[in-house]
């Protein structure tokens, strides 16, 4: 499967990733030139510029395989069955009892061992 991808990177590739870094850098140094300007013209201009960044990393290997894991992702997400309201709110009350519960365990061994210390050191 490596020499696959390998296989399938080509020079191209690199292009367009110098490409959507040359853009982006472009949206950062337009937006600092152009400071002037409405900050409404510069927020479309960097959307815009985004935008046309983001459709060419998804030209690539890379991003055609992030394409995929994300589609692939939203499947899983879709497979997962949600708790209830009524089972997230037992189990969270649960959960804040062991913690009071631990914390006063704690609270109570700090205390006994610092009163042991201080009978030992006087």
């Amino acid at each position: 499967m490596s020499s696959n991808a390998e296989a399938k990177s080509s020079p191209l590739n690199f292009l367009k990733w110098a490409l959507v870094v040359a853009l982006v850098a472009a949206g950062v140094v337009g937006n600092q030139y152009f400071s002037d300007e409405s900050l409404l013209y510069r927020v479309l201009g960097l959307v815009a510029i985004g935008i046309v960044a983001v459709l060419i990393a998804l030209a690539t290997t890379q991003g055609a395989a992030f394409a995929t894991l994300v589609k692939q992702a939203r499947i899983e997400i879709r497979k997962v069955v949600w708790p209830t309201r009524p089972e997230t709110l037992q189990t969270t009350f649960i959960v804040l009892a062991v913690v009071l519960i631990a914390a006063l365990i704690l609270w109570g061994l700090d205390s006994l061992l610092g009163w042991i210390a201080s009978l030992i050191i006087g």
